[in-house]
């Protein structure tokens, strides 16, 4: 091949990768609606209030900061997308997927996450306060001193799951699995638990809770119950 037919080859070639690389991202530019594909798509610090992005494909995509309250994102992909400090209060997350999302000190405020799969998301500090996560899938994800307060966990995965220090106060948690989960200081104070599974005494015993808690049956309240403040 000469010179001249290499140099058009490496045109060509690159005019092919340039337009490959535009193709993939054109679907950013979609405006916002059911079923939208903004896969690893650039979407910080956007106010996407109120809209319907039910089935939407945002896997890896990045939403830090934006506010996404009361947006329907049913049956969303959210796989591996990036949540942090992201406001999604009242936002219908029902059958979305989570797994393995970043949503660290995101507001999940009163939002409905039902039957939603988060495993392994990474949800530190993560706002949940009267949110519905009615059979939720959270097996490993990680929720260290998340506020659960007032949160409808019943039937939720919680397996292998880290919610140490996390807050569970007025928490619904009616057969949740709490099987290997980490509760160490935990706040359970006046939670209902007997009806969880895969609770352990060890468990417990890491956890802070008072006469008001309600532990499952063969289990006993820690005598070092109730913490110190400080813990």
């Amino acid at each position: 091949m000469g010179y001249a037919s290499t140099i058009t080859c490496r045109v060509l070639w690159g005019l092919l990768f340039a337009f490959a690389q535009q193709a993939a991202l054109a679907g950013c530019g979609d405006p916002p609606r059911p079923g939208v594909d903004w896969n690893k798509c650039d979407k910080r610090r956007l106010i996407l209030k109120d809209i319907d992005l039910s089935k939407g494909r945002f896997a890896g995509t990045d939403f830090g900061r934006s506010d996404l309250s009361g947006t329907k994102l049913v049956e969303a992909d959210m796989i591996e997308a990036s949540i942090d400090r992201t406001a999604l209060r009242t936002a219908d997350l029902s059958r979305a997927k989570l797994a393995r999302s970043n949503a660290y000190r995101a507001d999940f405020t009163g939002a409905k996450l039902i039957g939603a799969d988060l495993s392994k998301a990474e949800l530190a500090r993560t706002v949940f306060r009267w949110a519905d996560l009615s059979g939720a899938i959270l097996e490993k994800a990680e929720l260290p001193r998340a506020l659960l307060q007032g949160a409808v966990l019943s039937r939720a995965k919680l397996v292998g799951a880290d919610l140490s220090r996390a807050i569970l106060g007025d928490a619904v948690l009616s057969g949740a699995d709490f099987t290997g989960t980490e509760i160490y200081r935990t706040r359970i104070e006046g939670v209902d638990l007997s009806s969880v599974v895969g609770l352990t005494q060890p468990q417990l015993d890491s956890a802070c809770g008072n006469p008001g808690t309600k532990l499952p049956k063969g289990l006993n309240h820690p005598a070092a119950w109730p913490c110190r403040k400080d813990e």
